[in-house]
């Protein structure tokens, strides 16, 4: 590699190294004003010798999105471009734990850092990131209520903002590039409706019912009655709020209150909609077990959940989502999760994959975020912000690439009347 002097191309030399790249896929813009990088390409800005020192003491991913959280790097212009240049760069194109530097290549990033004066103690964490959630064994109800309320209890006024009016947290179904965040929300609840036979006067429960959208669609539209189950607090008082309004509230119950401990079954159907990825893997046989055990015979279950495409190499826990996002959360892969319901007793009815619709999804839900930015950052505050466009930007980049994925698992308990012959009857 070429002899570096200025600014930035010292801060191009230790990027490449970090990437494990030639030369990096980046114009790089440094706090002196100097640049370097190819021309053209999606810039990124290191606005203080900080961001250097966090990239000394964690030489990753995690590094950089600390300082873009703390804003001693941006991404001005597209996020997306700026975002997608990284990702499918180097070390960071491949799916799993980030690869160690070698002594060699730490070396060099030392001695570039000396040379700019960026050395120094390892920087506090932006204080956005899950700390303290991370404490104690995982998956105890007192950490996962923790843990879903970091990710869901930041203000539903700023939820409102980036998920817009219909207020579902999901994939949306959409017919094509055109179609609208609203009305492929609408389309999806409606499928989901449909795919678990709602009836009137059916019992239905909602696990993990965010701000009630589901349960709220249901009971308006095909006359069941809905329990909602959150751990989180603000999540329930607002739904709460929403089937008061609709003059629902004979019909719709929302409670706060973890799923192992609903008691009340049985219920003609249960919906899981992007609940699942919060409980674990080793937890995974007894949710099903007791979703099982709170179904009627004949009844469905729709398993709604994000899942890890990328093969046996499972996600690098000490990335970004895990400790900004998405604490203790896990997605499992499509094949493992059909065999934990089909291992649970339950018989599978349908598989749909719905990949391109959550990129699609949250290629609108930034944009909400874009449109909303001033007011984003009045509610949230900058760094919460910067976290859900980043979050938010990395998983559409994720979906597209074919990473994640998205299925909707419809299966049934055995027993009770026979499903359709044909998927006609949802679709």
């Amino acid at each position: 590699m070429a002899k570096r002097t200025g600014v930035a191309a010292r801060l191009a030399e230790v990027l490449a190294i970090v990437l494990g790249t030639a030369e990096i896929p980046l114009r790089l813009k440094a706090w002196d004003g100097s640049e370097a990088g190819p021309a053209g390409a999606p810039v990124v800005e290191f606005r203080t010798r900080r961001a250097l020192r966090r990239m000394l003491w964690s030489p990753g991913q995690l590094g950089l999105s600390r300082a873009y959280i703390s804003g001693d790097i941006d991404a001005p212009g597209n996020v997306f471009a700026s975002f997608g240049a990284l990702s499918s760069a180097g070390k960071f194109a491949e799916p799993g734990p980030f690869r160690p530097l070698t002594v060699r290549e730490f070396g060099t990033i030392l001695k570039n850092a000396a040379l700019l004066g960026a050395l120094g103690p390892n920087p506090a964490p932006p204080p956005e990131e899950a700390k303290t959630v991370r404490a104690g064994r995982r998956h105890t109800r007192k950490r996962d209520a923790a843990a879903i309320s970091h990710h869901y209890d930041v203000g539903n006024d700023f939820y409102a903002l980036v998920l817009g009016p219909s207020l579902v947290y999901s994939c949306a179904v959409w017919q094509d590039e055109n179609t609208g965040l609203e009305a492929a929300q609408d389309a999806k609840l409606g499928l989901v409706c449909r795919k678990l036979g709602l009836r009137p006067g059916m019992r239905v429960l909602d696990v993990g019912c965010g701000w009630g959208s589901f349960a709220l669609h249901a009971a308006e539209n095909y006359g069941v009655e809905v329990v909602g189950v959150t751990l989180s607090r603000e999540q329930a008082a607002l739904a709460a709020k929403r089937v008061a309004d609709a003059g629902l509230t004979d019909r719709v119950a929302i409670r706060v209150q973890d799923y192992r401990d609903v008691d009340d079954g049985p219920f003609g159907a249960i919906s899981s909609i992007g609940m699942s990825e919060h409980v674990g893997r080793e937890q995974m046989a007894g949710y099903v077990a007791k979703l099982h055990g709170l179904l009627r015979p004949g009844g469905r279950l729709l398993n709604h959940a994000i899942s890890w495409n990328a093969g046996p190499t499972a996600p690098d826990p000490n990335s970004f989502i895990p400790r900004y996002v998405f604490p203790d959360g896990e997605m499992l892969g499509l094949a493992e999760m059909v065999g934990a319901l089909e291992s649970g007793g339950l018989e599978v009815l349908d598989v749909e994959v719905l990949r391109r619709h959550y990129a699609l999804t949250l290629r609108a839900w930034v944009q909400n975020l874009e449109d909303h930015w001033g007011q984003a950052t009045q509610l949230a505050g900058e760094g919460r912000s910067r976290v859900w466009r980043l979050y938010m930007a990395a998983s559409a980049l994720g979906f597209e690439s074919g990473i994640t994925g998205v299925n909707q698992v419809l299966v049934q308990r055995p027993g009770g009347a026979e499903p359709p012959l044909r998927r006609t009857a949802w679709l």
